[in-house]
């Protein structure tokens, strides 16, 4: 038997492959196509103060090894969520983050602190949403004195984990997550999307109707696996690894350079049991190396990269 036990931060996880926010529907969705519970956890879709319809369509198109969305946060809002869907998702015996996005400080800190009463395993701070505009800025996450503002204010108060979730759309990413980690994040979630662009040729227009979207899938895997290594490398807050995730190599790619779990993101667009099979194949990988996978975690180091 392959041991597949990790510890993400405080969370003590069967196995490290859980799905990213965003990608999974509410955590409920895809139960008809394999037994969720096997997973190691889910993040949930990101919630908001009130419910979203998102940007207008078209808002999501295919890319040679990827896809482009500017599906903008569309979701049923704190209290709906609360109210229709969480009393499912605590009956799935499997750790659930929730994911939560505010437009301010001030959003973040209600959106935690109508949490407080839920069962959930912690909660992810959506500082990076490429496809939302926040002060004339693409996100929190493209200024450390932000993500720390943010983080630190949530942190008071807040008996969950705290997940932060950054941008690689950044100068200095590093300084970014030291930022997150000394304001008191738990865990630090690398990558979320890049903003592209897709044009169609014919008509002269974007594709996507809100023009730019976030860029997913395997084609930023090794920009994921960079941002990994290099944060890994400058703090020690542990990573939850997001970024093209669609087999068992990918996810000991990201886990060999320093995170201590992954989440399956656009892989779920194409195949709805994509992460039981990674799940699957990283447990046949872990069999033939013959040693548990939390002695992976970060194990391709500086040396190794000189």
């Amino acid at each position: 038997m392959a041991d597949l036990s990790v510890h993400l931060g405080p969370l003590a996880l069967k196995n490290p492959v859980l799905v990213a926010a965003g990608t999974f529907g509410y955590g409920l969705e895809f139960q008809e196509f394999f037994d969720v519970s096997v997973l190691g956890g889910l993040v949930t879709k990101t919630l908001t103060l009130q419910p979203r319809e998102g940007n207008p369509a078209p808002r999501v198109v295919e890319t040679p090894s990827g896809m482009l969305n500017a599906v903008g946060l569309q979701n049923v809002g704190i209290d709906d969520f609360l109210k229709t869907k969480w009393p499912a998702l605590e009956r799935l015996k499997v750790p659930v983050i929730i994911s939560i996005a505010g437009f301010s400080t001030e959003e973040f800190v209600t959106l935690a602190d109508r949490l407080k009463d839920v069962e959930a395993a912690a909660i992810e701070l959506n500082l990076s949403c490429p496809n939302v505009a926040h002060g004339g800025k693409r996100c929190f996450a493209q200024s450390a004195e932000e993500t720390a503002a943010v983080v630190s204010a949530v942190r008071k108060g807040n008996r969950w984990p705290i997940l932060a979730k950054l941008s690689p759309e950044v100068t200095d990413l590093p300084a970014v997550a030291r930022a997150a980690s000394d304001a008191g994040a738990d865990i630090l979630t690398l990558i979320n999307t890049l903003p592209a662009m897709v044009i169609d040729v014919e008509t002269e227009t974007p594709v996507l109707a809100h023009g730019t979207g976030g860029l997913s899938g395997p084609a930023i895997r090794p920009l994921a696996v960079r941002c990994i290594w290099e944060v890994h490398q400058a703090v020690k807050t542990p990573i939850l690894g997001v970024g093209g995730v669609a087999s068992g190599r990918d996810a000991l790619e990201l886990i060999l350079a320093g995170a201590s779990a992954v989440a399956v993101g656009t892989a779920n667009f194409w195949n709805p049991r994509a992460p039981k099979i990674v799940l699957d194949e990283l447990t046949e990988i872990m069999k033939r190396k013959g040693k548990p996978i939390k002695g992976m975690i970060g194990a391709v180091g500086a040396g190794e990269a000189s």
